[in-house]
């Protein structure tokens, strides 16, 4: 321990002597450690944003949804669920909890005393509440007896609360949704943006009234979110309701289907997958500029070496080991690479800070203590192996023949 403390101190004294040619032979380690931290920083940040904002809808939700193509659309011949499918998915479905349908309602502006604005209109029944994970702040949700009565009732958002200038506390309130009078009953809780879009900017009607407005009784433009009872059988219950919905809708054997059914944290995984994906590039990126980092390590010791020949003889003809010197020179070789790592986290934790803050409604940037430790570990290690090469050179060098060295 005794001497690789000296070695430890002198490999610090060598650097500290040299301090401008030590920073300049680590600032390739310190540009590549400082790019890797500074885009995990944000992606990291990025990622945990989408996270929290899915975690709330649960991993027992499932969607069902009609597909369609570009020749569907084409064609005119567009696919869109029925309520027997509905029927069946709630009924003929093993496992199936809560089923919640929803239309899109395109009934135009929201207006409250001559302020208007245009929000995501949604037609839904009591279920939605619990299958898509909202709550109401003020008030109430729509309830079966909304659905059954068709009462011209509305839960809204904060962001239309807010843009329509009306009170705190807005309940029996009414609104003007396209031609209708609507009596607010709730608002929801606040949930924020996903990818720049608010989910805030949105109100809730009946699901009945919703299918009376738009004139579609039969087969509207909606899609079915449902639950499951055990979070264990997602898989199961989701083949099973795809053989049941293909009976549901005539599919022939060896057709494809018309719909899909999808899990509410697809969508979560796929972006985990895309996220590790360039995770994955840009540590390639950076394994490059660490290798460039790393040669100049290298090259800087080795002509190092050659200018310590003779204190590298007088080492040696006082006692020190072959081992002393490698153990030296590795040493002085480690520090170099970690120092630029450590100063490159630094500055790639400032810079992904700046890079969220200049973004709009960015999340904060956010970076794991593991992927730092990683990094400094990784940046030492990139030291020890390029100055391999040095510090064998140094260790072999003849004592007498290094004495005589000018």
């Amino acid at each position: 321990m005794n001497a690789l403390g000296e070695a430890f101190r002198a490999a610090l004294a060598s650097l500290n002597a040299h301090r401008l040619r030590s920073f300049l032979t680590t600032l390739g380690i310190l540009i590549g450690t400082m790019a890797v931290i500074a885009v995990v920083s944000v992606l990291q940040g990025f990622s945990d944003s989408i996270r929290d904002q899915f975690s709330d809808l649960g991993s027992n939700s499932l969607t069902l949804d009609a597909v369609n193509d570009q020749e569907n659309f084409r064609t005119g011949r567009i696919n869109r669920l029925d309520f027997e499918d509905i029927d069946a998915l709630r009924y003929r479905v093993p496992g199936v909890k809560e089923v919640a349908p929803i239309i899109a309602a395109n009934l135009g502006a929201v207006t409250w005393r001559s302020r208007n604005v245009t929000p995501q209109i949604l037609g839904a029944t009591e279920e939605a509440q619990v299958v898509l994970g909202t709550a109401t702040r003020q008030g109430r949700f729509l309830t079966a007896s909304d659905d059954q009565g068709g009462r011209r009732v509305v839960v809204i958002g904060v962001d239309v609360r807010d843009e329509l200038k009306m009170p705190k506390d807005p309940i029996g309130e009414f609104l003007l949704i396209g031609r209708e009078w609507f009596k607010v009953v709730g608002v929801l809780e606040k949930r924020g943006e996903i990818f720049g879009f608010s989910q805030d900017n949105r109100v809730m009607i009946p699901f009945s009234v919703a299918r009376s407005l738009t004139g579609t009784f039969d087969k509207p433009f909606m899609e079915v979110s449902f639950t499951v009872d055990d979070i264990s059988q997602v898989a199961q219950v989701k083949a099973r309701a795809t053989r049941v919905i293909r009976a549901s809708r005539n599919i022939q054997p060896g057709a494809e289907d018309d719909f899909e059914i999808q899990a509410a944290d697809s969508f979560l995984k796929q972006f985990n997958q895309i996220t590790a994906t360039a995770t994955a590039v840009l540590a390639g990126i950076v394994g490059i500029s660490l290798l460039v980092g790393g040669i100049g390590i290298m090259n800087i010791m080795l002509v190092s070496v050659t200018e310590r020949t003779r204190e590298i003889g007088i080492l040696k003809a006082l006692g020190a080991t072959r081992r002393d010197i490698l153990t030296q020179f590795l040493l002085e070789a480690a520090l170099l690479s970690l120092l630029g790592g450590l100063i490159g986290i630094v500055l790639g934790l400032l810079v992904g800070m700046g890079i969220a803050a200049a973004i709009p409604n960015f999340p904060p940037a956010n970076v794991p203590i593991w992927v730092m430790l990683a990094a400094a570990g990784f940046s030492a290690l990139v030291g020890v192996v390029f100055g391999i090469a040095p510090a064998s050179k140094a260790a072999s060098l003849d004592p007498i023949e290094a004495l005589r060295y000018e």
